[in-house]
C-alpha cells in the first residue's frame, strides 16, 4: 500500500464517506477554495494507480470506488507511526501522549479497563 499526500487523504476521506463516486461529487464535498476540476480529477487517476480505486465507466463518465477500506489504511498508517517515530513501542506512544498532556485521567482509566478485560480474556 503506497503511503499518500495529505491532500490525496483528503480526497480519500471523501470516497470513504460516499463510497462510489464521480469526480463532480467529490469536487462538491470539498471545502473552498475547491481546486480546478482537472487538478482533482488528475488525482483521482493517481489513487487509481495508488491501487485505492477503482472504476466503472459509463460512457464517457468513469464511477470511482474505493478498494482499500478505510480501516486498512488507518491500521497500516498508525504502524507507520509508531514503528517510525516511536521504535515499534506502545509504551513509548502511551509515554508521549502522557507527557504532552493528551490522555486525560479517564481515558488512561478506560484504557486500564481495556487492559484488564483484554488479560482476562486470555487468562480464561
Amino acid at each position: 500500500m503506497e503511503e499518500l499526500t495529505t491532500y490525496e487523504e483528503q480526497i480519500m476521506k471523501i470516497f470513504w464517506k460516499l463510497n462510489r463516486a464521480i469526480v463532480r461529487d467529490v469536487l462538491h464535498e470539498l471545502p473552498d477554495p475547491k481546486p480546478p476540476y482537472t487538478t482533482l480529477a488528475s488525482t483521482v487517476k493517481v489513487l487509481e494507480k495508488k491501487g485505492y480505486l477503482g472504476h466503472k465507466s459509463y460512457g464517457k463518465t468513469n464511477e470511482y470506488h474505493t478498494i482499500i477500506a478505510e480501516s486498512d489504511y488507518r491500521k497500516k498508517s498508525f504502524n507507520h507511526l509508531v514503528k517510525t517515530f516511536f521504535g515499534g513501542s506502545m509504551e513509548n506512544v502511551l509515554s508521549f501522549m502522557v507527557k504532552e498532556n493528551r490522555v486525560s485521567e479517564k481515558e488512561i482509566q478506560e484504557m486500564q479497563k481495556l487492559i484488564d478485560s483484554y488479560e482476562k480474556k486470555n487468562k480464561s
